[in-house]
């Protein structure tokens, strides 16, 4: 019984918040990011953690209110606050890529953002190239053709 009462919870979460109008159209928390994406570069992988700071908008007609975000890998943070974002205000999530903990070469990680939003989960990518030497491949390449 607990179970099942906990699966329904679950799936009902992306739907908290919503409400339906005199014209029956639906109403509520809406996240908006500023960009979809980041490219952190070339990242040498002893060169220290990459901060990128993720701005996003609630477009909506009620507070918005972060619930959880998920990184897919254990080489990115990600740092927000639960307080609600009021309507048309602005929130930002910071996240931290730490090249050391990952493998060299090119990388591109999910970040899954949950929230009481009609959409109830947003994506954002973040991309590079981890470095081993902190030498880019170009530059390697180059080089190897003046020896």
């Amino acid at each position: 019984m607990k179970k099942k009462l906990l699966t329904l919870l679950f799936l009902l979460m992306p739907f908290v918040g919503l409400r339906a109008d005199e014209n029956g159209a639906v109403s509520g928390a809406a996240i908006r990011l500023h960009a979809t994406q980041h490219n952190f570069g070339d990242a040498p992988r002893r060169g220290g953690d990459l901060v990128y700071e993720l701005h996003y908008t609630n477009e909506g007609t009620a507070p918005l209110v972060l619930t959880r975000v998920v990184t897919s890998c254990s080489c990115l943070k990600a740092h927000f606050h639960r307080r609600p974002v009021a309507v048309g205000e602005q929130g930002v999530i910071r996240i931290v890529y730490e090249p050391q903990k990952s493998e060299p070469g090119s990388f591109s990680k999910v970040i899954q953002i949950y929230s009481n939003a009609a959409s109830g989960r947003v994506i954002f990518t973040v991309q590079g190239n981890a470095l081993e030497d902190g030498r880019s491949k170009e530059k390697r390449d180059t080089e190897n053709l003046n020896d």
